[in-house]
């Protein structure tokens, strides 16, 4: 049975690990070490199985600025599942209860650069059809998405969604 629920202290190391293994390589682990000191209002999630980490998804601060207004979201980046964990539904239950507790906090968006066919089944649309443009222009249109919790906020807005800025030495 798998547990999602936050991140602990003691999880630190396994999510290291967790991200690291799913990846292939340090830097998504990196920049999620990075990020819990630097970014309080950060969401960490694990999933758990036999009191071991074996997933974990991560939701950080995302302004748009159209250059006269500026709404503050969410980011989802990274979401990771242990390699020998993945495609058993871990990764749709760490993305479906971080959703829900950002709902919960009235957060009015959540972007997401993932495959266009994982993360549309939980609401995501292309960020372009809201007007809303990545702040890395090589990033392909279908692979950058939004999900809308507050239609009457993000109805005014559009502009380029920014990540904090320890995401730019991760890129």
């Amino acid at each position: 049975m798998i547990t999602i629920r936050p991140e602990q202290p003691n999880d630190i190391l396994s999510v290291h690990a967790v991200n690291a293994s799913a990846f292939g390589q340090p830097t998504e682990a990196n920049l999620v070490d990075t990020l819990r000191t630097a970014c309080p209002e950060a969401v960490s999630l694990v999933a758990v199985s036999d009191d071991q980490v074996v997933g974990h998804i991560f939701f950080s601060p995302v302004t748009i600025n159209d250059g006269e207004q500026e709404v503050k979201g969410m980011g989802l980046a990274p979401m990771a599942v242990l390699p020998d964990h993945q495609r058993q539904g871990i990764g749709s239950q760490l993305v479906k209860t971080g959703l829900e507790i950002l709902r919960k906090r009235n957060c009015p968006f959540v972007i997401v650069l993932g495959h266009p066919n994982f993360y549309p089944r939980f609401g995501f649309s292309p960020a372009s059809w809201y007007g809303i443009l990545s702040q890395w222009p090589e990033v392909p249109d279908e692979a950058f998405m939004v999900l809308i919790f507050d239609e009457a906020i993000m109805s005014k807005v559009c502009g380029t969604a920014r990540y904090r800025k320890e995401f730019d030495q991760a890129v």
